[in-house]
């Protein structure tokens, strides 16, 4: 028996389509801001801008997600920043703003083009949380497309537990809509501006 209801599942055909069309007019408008952040990033961190990370996405398939480098080069590769030993030390001081305010999420348009994100889901998993994969799992929120924002990062962001963030990704399979999702990009623009709920050291 679907989780869904009939209204999400005429929905959903419309928000890959919303994905696909604003995604490529961000990425087409904001082209500039990425080269200009991919320029300093690579001064920065003497390293290729973007790097690649295995996350989880629908249906618990692995992709690889694309995001501005905010760490130095020999910053070990798929490890929560959380569980790092002093993770400060590994930040930049470019990176660090461009976390407290997303820019390093940017390249992720190019993830939801293609059909690995949506712009509003759950965000999706490190491979290594496996607690976290469980959870959505076992309450069917692996059936949807992970997201750039979701309502966990409008509740809290950083400052949730993996329990919390199960229980709102699960609020929102049970109760996404079109006005929700609208809801919610308002929201986290909101909050990457005044940078609320950022915890530095916590992997989104």
């Amino acid at each position: 028996m679907s989780v869904l209801t009939l209204r999400q599942k005429i929905y959903l055909p419309f928000k890959r389509l919303f994905d696909i069309l604003f995604s490529l007019i961000a990425i087409l408008l904001l082209s500039w801001l990425l080269l200009i952040v991919g320029v300093i990033v690579w001064i920065d961190t003497k390293a290729f801008p973007v790097f690649r990370q295995r996350r989880i996405g629908k249906n618990n398939k692995e992709f690889l997600i694309l995001k501005f480098r905010s760490m130095h080069k020999d910053t070990p590769t798929d490890v929560p920043t959380h569980l790092l030993e002093n993770p400060e030390r590994y930040i930049t001081r470019f990176g660090k703003f461009i976390r407290r305010t997303s820019i390093d999420e940017l390249p992720q348009l190019f993830n939801i083009f293609v059909g690995h994100m949506s712009f509003i889901g759950p965000r999706p998993a490190l491979w290594s949380q496996k607690d976290l994969i469980e959870g959505r799992t076992n309450n069917s929120v692996h059936i949807i497309r992970p997201g750039l924002s979701g309502w966990a990062q409008c509740n809290g962001r950083d400052d949730v537990t993996i329990e919390e963030k199960v229980e709102l990704d699960t609020y929102y399979l049970k109760k996404f809509n079109i006005w929700l999702d609208i809801r919610i990009v308002f929201s986290s623009i909101i909050k990457s501006i005044t940078e609320k709920d950022v915890i530095e050291g916590k992997q989104s």
